[in-house]
């Protein structure tokens, strides 16, 4: 190996804060054979040869890079964009299988492509903007269309729903998803512009004001006791079974106290709904 290609491996391995750099030092290896890497991936395979690993992963960089810039218009770091596109090509290097006559890169594109996309998904909105498979495939199309088209007329939203095989609600959805934006829940001071949007500004948690609480705990005890005054102007027959029905932890059946107090069910509901009727008048008054 050549003093370059031994600095350039060394630039590319060590922490660069210099993002052109690291692009230049990636360019500057020169791409493998197909005899090379299939060597290299042989001893990876066989061999456990983390040095054979190390070169595929360093000589396939540029191209990490290379895809890495298709997404350099969802408002994320470039730099980001390749670190993930770099895990993505040490999975692919991992599988990869040097017997089956196919190159590492047409192999690469998916593990480095999938790693980007989630990276995009995570990070382009606070809240996810797609979740399930077809939901990303449906995210990155329908931008990239955006793109030329702009917003989309009802021919043009139902031939991407056709394209993509999802209904064109769908398709619409996520078209007001990528029109959206984030808001900041607590603006910077001068930002009056965003300060009505803040959710900061209407948003407020009455659970543990000191007057809510009190006003809550005083309103449950009135109702407890007001339950209780009722219960008691019940016969005890007919308190007995309500407390049993509906009280108690275990609700107890119909043909159960049925047989407690040696009647049908049918009386026993009659019991049961003259009661409740009973309480409805009462806490009403």
């Amino acid at each position: 190996m050549t003093k370059a290609l031994v600095q350039a491996q060394s630039t590319l391995l060590a922490p660069v804060g210099n993002l052109d750099a690291y692009i230049v030092a990636a360019n500057r290896l020169p791409v493998l054979s197909a005899e090379e890497e299939r060597a290299l991936g042989i001893r990876y395979r066989d061999h456990n040869d983390l040095d054979a690993a190390r070169t595929l992963v360093t000589h396939h960089l540029r191209f990490v890079v290379h895809v890495a810039r298709g997404y350099a218009g969802y408002g994320l770091a470039l730099a980001d964009l390749i670190q993930e596109g770099n895990v993505g090509l040490m999975k692919a290097v991992k599988r990869f299988n040097p017997d089956l006559n196919v190159r590492l890169v047409s192999f690469a594109v998916h593990w480095i492509r999938a790693e980007i996309h989630e990276f995009v998904l995570r990070n382009w909105r606070i809240v996810k903007v797609a979740t399930t498979k077809a939901q990303r495939k449906l995210f990155f199309n329908l931008r990239s269309r955006k793109k030329r088209l702009g917003w989309l007329n009802r021919e043009e939203v139902d031939a991407v729903a056709s394209d993509l095989g999802v209904s064109a609600g769908e398709v619409m959805e996520m078209e007001r998803r990528l029109g959206g934006r984030d808001v900041s829940y607590d603006p910077e001071p001068g930002e009056e512009r965003e300060s009505s949007l803040a959710p900061a500004s209407y948003i407020e948690d009455q659970r543990y004001d000191p007057g809510e609480v009190y006003e809550n705990a005083d309103l449950l005890a009135y109702q407890e006791r007001r339950l209780r005054e009722s219960l008691d102007t019940l016969d005890e027959r007919s308190r007995d079974i309500l407390a049993r029905r509906w009280l108690g932890e275990k609700k107890e059946t119909l043909e159960s106290l049925a047989k407690r107090y040696s009647v049908s069910a049918e009386r026993i509901r009659q019991l049961e709904k003259a009661a409740i009727g009973k309480l409805r008048v009462d806490l009403a008054t």
